[in-house]
């Protein structure tokens, strides 16, 4: 089973409409047969379509690594299945059935028994067949170096997929979102990226060639509004760069890249886009760039060394350089660049990844800046099931400054609870909570403080009201309702803009009992700012705000002092038929 899996975990993965979905699929018995393999664990779920959707659940000794559902949710965190799955993996674990991994199951079986099972599932679903077929064909044919080009005789017609752009750009004319213009365009690039992972980078090249090229003729024919047309010459560039740094040239096609990206650089520019800088770099330079060289062959190792701060894509292009090299395989040539470039955390996985641990951990010790260099070779370690060891790295990250400060704390505290560290389990919470305040953290604080709990909570309610109202509003909210800090609340929504009426709905609805002047004060404010400027649009809004008065005024038993408020409004307003209407609908004439 699942280590250490608690309702608290599963909160904190999930938004509250999720969770509270998942929790209903789960009471109403949608969850199909539950089956552990191993560290996995998979099942379907009964949803809005036909087909149930298939969810499957990644863990190791230190909780769950991955989830996964087939479903399309994509608006982060776990998905209702997921939530359903994991509610009965927690609350009925005998619904779980253990079953042998498919290693087990396979090597009972001889080379007729396997060969009858895959001919008998290929006849009863093609997509078997297919990959089958897939499977044998890479199982026999020779594999070519990672570091060498598959050969192939014909060049891609560039033509076609220039004439795909145009009929993109054409067909989100006038439209307002570039987005969904930009989306096919960058499914056309990932055609590019097909070959460079075949090791094709000529024919790559063509293929951004002519995306770039129909692009830049046309782009101006999008509306532009939303900005994301003129940004997406840096994803051109970045593409550009790659397929240039992998393509093998000649010096005729060195001149002509040159002349093209120079004439490229120079159309966008009188609009205000400063691109194609990193490409023509990446062709100016090559692979013979002699700084470069000299760190390729290991004359120049030392860390940092090799930086060029009046390139402001110099960080981007070293990123590029070891994409290329990983995917080569020249692993040796990677940590040279890495480690010389600065760039620890992919110098620190890449040795990680060779299972060269104890030298990775060692470097470390000696390099490690950043909670996100710590963060990137803890994920690693872990991945190579060295738990005890990624846990001590990302736990030491804790105490150094990065921009993932809270995902690291978050992954520290749900490792070291999954490894029996409860006293670490909870200094990462508490960080957690510090650097990105929830109501699921606190609460998951509270689970594993324990009889340390009180003094806690005093640091963590100092630490919330120290907090930023625009950034933690949420956050501030939920905590102080939970913990029955009225005033606390009152406060924080006082300060924020109209705009945030959710949250002071949410509070109203708790200080009708404890403070209904205030209620009746803030709700008539933001009611009569409306009416008063006839924003008829808002009208249910207004009338939303005047129901919190009247449940205020009945609180403290004014009903009188309600009906001339009442009356007011009717005199002064009468004549906007839209609100009086709405006032009627809601029983407030």
């Amino acid at each position: 089973m699942i280590p250490t899996l608690t309702e608290a975990t599963i909160r904190s993965h999930t938004s509250p409409k999720s969770f509270d979905r998942g929790q209903d699929y789960y009471q109403s018995g949608s969850v199909g047969t539950l089956i552990q393999r191993g560290n996995v664990l998979s099942a379907k779920v009964e949803g809005s379509e036909v087909e149930p959707y298939r969810v499957t659940i990644y863990f190791d000794p230190g909780g769950i690594t991955h989830a996964h559902c087939s479903c399309p949710f994509d608006y982060g965190g776990w998905c209702k299945h997921i939530v359903a799955i994991l509610l009965t993996c927690l609350y009925q674990p005998e619904q779980v059935e253990q079953r042998p991994e498919l290693t087990q199951l396979l090597a009972a079986l001889n080379r007729e028994q396997l060969q009858t099972m895959l001919q008998t599932l290929a006849t009863e679903d093609p997509e078997w067949a297919e990959a089958i077929e897939d499977q044998v064909f890479q199982l026999t044919q020779p594999q070519p170096q990672k570091n060498q080009a598959q050969s192939r005789r014909t060049s891609v017609d560039p033509k076609p997929i220039e004439r795909q752009v145009e009929r993109i750009i054409d067909r989100y004319f006038g439209e307002w979102n570039d987005d969904p213009a930009l989306d096919e365009i960058r499914d056309l690039m990932r055609k590019g990226d097909d070959f460079l992972e075949q090791g094709d980078g000529d024919n790559a090249l063509i293929i951004m060639g002519a995306i770039t090229r129909a692009y830049v003729r046309d782009w101006v024919n999008l509306d532009g509004s939303s900005g994301e047309s003129g940004i997406f010459f840096e994803e051109l560039d970045d593409a550009i760069t790659e397929t240039i740094l992998s393509a093998e040239l000649s010096a005729k096609d060195h001149q002509q890249w040159q002349r093209q990206l120079n004439a490229w650089r120079t159309e966008v520019e009188d609009y205000g886009i400063d691109s194609f800088e990193m490409s023509l770099a990446a062709l100016a330079q090559g692979w013979h760039y002699p700084p470069l060289q000299q760190i390729l062959t290991g004359e120049t190792t030392e860390p940092g060394s090799w930086k060029d701060p009046s390139a402001q894509f110099f960080d981007d292009l070293v990123c590029i350089r070891l994409k290329i090299l990983e995917r080569q395989g020249k692993t040796q040539d990677y940590l040279y660049l890495a480690q010389a470039a600065g760039q620890t955390d992919r110098y620190l996985q890449m040795l990680a990844q060779l299972g060269r641990t104890e030298e990775a951990i060692a470097q470390a010790q000696q390099q490690m800046q950043t909670a996100d260099e710590a963060f990137t070779l803890a994920q690693a370690l872990r991945e190579q099931g060295k738990l005890e060891q990624a846990l001590n790295i990302a736990t030491q990250g804790l105490s150094l400054s990065g921009q993932r400060k809270y995902q690291l704390a978050d992954w520290v505290a749900e490792l070291a609870e999954g490894l029996g560290e409860q006293d670490r389990a909870l200094q990462a919470r508490v960080t957690a909570f510090k650097a990105q305040p929830s109501l699921a953290d606190y609460l998951q604080v509270q689970e594993l403080a324990g009889d340390q709990w009180k003094p806690l909570r005093q640091e963590l309610l100092a630490k919330l009201r120290g907090a930023s109202n625009n950034l933690h509003a949420e956050a501030k909210v939920a905590i102080f309702l939970h913990e029955g800090l009225i005033d606390a609340a009152i406060k924080t929504v006082d300060q924020l803009s109209l705009y945030r009426t959710a949250l002071m709905h949410s509070v109203m609805d708790a200080a009708i009992e404890h403070r209904p002047e205030w209620v009746i004060e803030s709700a008539r404010s933001h009611a009569e700012v409306i009416m008063d400027a006839g924003q008829a649009r808002y009208y249910e809004d207004a009338v939303n705000w005047l129901r919190k008065v009247r449940l205020a005024y009945c609180q403290l038993g004014q009903l009188e002092e309600w009906q001339q408020y009442r009356t007011t409004l009717l005199q002064t307003h009468t004549r906007k038929r839209k609100l009086m209407s709405l006032m009627q609908q809601y029983d407030l004439m």
